[in-house]
């Protein structure tokens, strides 16, 4: 029936691979490999090289040995090559055993396979990677082949790339699976630090509800002049036209044309009155009908504050934990269990770094409402078929998208700083920056592994949450179907998950940089957790800590 796609594939690896260590092993031995020739139309009874594997990888048997097919043997086949040229012993060569007469002939060499499952299969000389298909291939196009021959290679360069990369940062995988060990023990020795993330969670959703009633009020609020009042003669004057061309199509006839009643954002709607009026001998009876909201100066001001005020909220909870963290990475080690480092962090933040916390979540909402003030123009452009526009706002809005990004994640290196070393968020910002560039690798390092690590945690908290509340209503109500109660715990396993790993994410981050700050002030002492006592230690000239850092 032929292989497939993927069989070849593998195929050609074990060519590969078979082909190489034939080579080696003869260059090392000295010894002049065999004649890899084959004769298509003899079928390969002529073939007396060296394969001793089959397309698949398995090994042969020895002819005279193997007992799946003993009619295939030395005796029976003295002039089939079975054995070995130069000791003269059988071997376990892949051939074509054929006499004279033989009712049987296969097409191409084989051999008896050490599988108990595969008696026999066939096998490739050595050095032919990519045989031809007689009967013809799986995939008829030959550029949709050559196209996967060449991909092939780029994935094994990759391939490649990828293992001497892990082989090179080995070291640093190593520290970033102790860091994140030493982010679990914190949280097993401080539990109550996961109250911080939930209480965020209420004082969020409690805000969102009352912002929401005030915006609600705020954006209902249409104008009367915000609508036209006259009279139109067709519903394509009133509520414009939409261009016919394709996305990648531009040109006048592709922009179509504003309405009268939809050319600003949000847009109302048209309707049509029983009165019409009568201009130039023109009937006019389509109407413009205001829409349900529209956004002003007013809404403007409350979402800032509203962008404000959730970003203080996230990054109260960051700097709370990175203070928790810290304090308890350098306690010393017999009072690691003891001392409650969560309220001393809460006291901590709301007493001296306020201020900064304020400031740092007031750049996010700044770079967030510019973002959204993008969105609106977008909408405005849209609403004046303007498709270049459109499309040039998009880009931006994605740009303005990853500056988004890159700020939230130099502010949370900043608030670990300023619980590291107590200065204000400009200080700490500068710092954490010149830290993240001469530690790009183990930051890289650290996210690429928590990454996993966080797939994994909300897998198998969501997961279990579900399989633990279907077996309890199965047990509780056998009559019921489990399936909306289980919907409802994978939404609430999903909530627990996102509250866990953020916390235990920003923990890790947060150890990192502990774990840094110990390396540039060698520092070294009891206080340093188990699991990275020993990449402390192997720093050069590290002097020890009595002391618990403050």
């Amino acid at each position: 029936s032929g292989s497939g796609v993927f069989e070849t594939g593998r195929q050609v690896a074990v060519a590969v691979v078979v082909a190489g260590s034939a080579a080696v092993k003869n260059a090392a031995s000295g010894i002049e490999a065999p004649s890899e020739a084959l004769t298509a139309a003899l079928n390969g009874t002529d073939y007396r090289g060296g394969q001793r594997r089959t397309t698949s990888g398995k090994s042969c048997l020895v002819w005279n040995d193997q007992t799946s097919m003993p009619m295939y043997n030395s005796t029976n086949y003295p002039f089939s090559g079975l054995n070995d040229s130069t000791t003269g012993a059988s071997d376990a060569f892949c051939r074509n055993p054929y006499n004279t007469g033989d009712a049987n002939n296969a097409k191409t060499i084989w051999c008896v396979t050490s599988d108990v499952n595969v008696p026999w299969e066939e096998c490739l000389p050595i050095g032919v990677i990519q045989p031809l298909c007689s009967h013809g291939y799986e995939i008829s196009n030959q550029n949709m082949r050559d196209a996967l021959y060449y991909s092939s290679f780029v994935i094994w360069a990759m391939g490649v790339i990828w293992i001497v990369v892990i082989i090179c940062m080995v070291g640093r995988i190593r520290l970033a699976i102790a860091l994140n060990k030493v982010a679990a023990v914190f949280l097993a020795s401080n539990p109550f630090v996961l109250l911080v993330p939930i209480a965020q969670a209420l004082i969020g959703i409690t805000w969102c509800l009352l912002w929401c009633l005030s915006a609600s009020f705020l954006i209902s609020q249409v104008p009367d002049s915000y609508t036209p009042k006259g009279y139109y003669a067709t519903y394509a004057e009133a509520y414009g036209t939409s261009g016919s061309c394709a996305v990648w199509e531009f040109g006048d006839q592709c922009n179509g044309t504003p309405g009268a009643c939809t050319d600003a954002w949000p847009t109302g709607s048209v309707w049509k009155d029983n009165i019409c009026e009568v201009m130039d001998g023109m009937t006019k009876c389509y109407r413009c009908a205001p829409p349900r909201y529209v956004f002003d100066f007013r809404f403007a001001v409350s979402f800032f504050v509203f962008l404000w005020n959730n970003a203080f909220n996230i990054a109260m909870g960051q700097i709370i934990i990175a203070f928790a963290v810290s304090a308890w990475f350098f306690l010393p080690k017999d009072e690691k269990c003891k001392t409650p480092t969560v309220l001393r962090g809460i006291r901590t933040v709301f007493r001296y770094h306020i201020g900064s916390v304020a400031f740092g979540s007031f750049i996010v909402a700044v770079v967030e409402f510019v973002r959204y003030l993008m969105k609106y123009f977008e909408k405005q452009a849209e609403a004046q078929k303007n498709r270049v526009l459109v499309l040039l706002l998009k880009v931006v809005q994605c740009c303005i998208w990853c500056f988004e990004k890159c700020v939230k994640f130099l502010n949370k290196n900043a608030y670990i700083q300023i619980a590291l070393k107590g200065k204000n968020f400009c200080c700490s910002a500068k710092a954490a920056f010149f830290l993240i560039l001469r530690n790009a690798l183990r930051f890289g390092t650290i996210a690429a592994l928590g990454g996993i690590i966080h797939c994994i945690g909300f897998f198998c908290i969501c997961t279990a949450t579900c399989v633990m509340g279907y077996f309890i209503v199965r047990a509780m109500h056998p009559d019921v179907s489990p399936g909306m109660p289980c919907i409802c715990f994978g939404f609430v396993g999903y909530i627990v998950a996102k509250l866990f790993m953020g916390t235990f994410g920003l923990a890790v981050e947060t150890s990192l940089q502990c774990f840094i700050a110990c390396e540039e002030m060698k520092l070294s002492g009891d206080f340093i957790p188990a699991c990275l006592k020993k990449f402390v230690d192997d720093q050069p000239e590290v002097k020890p800590k009595a002391k618990s850092a403050e």
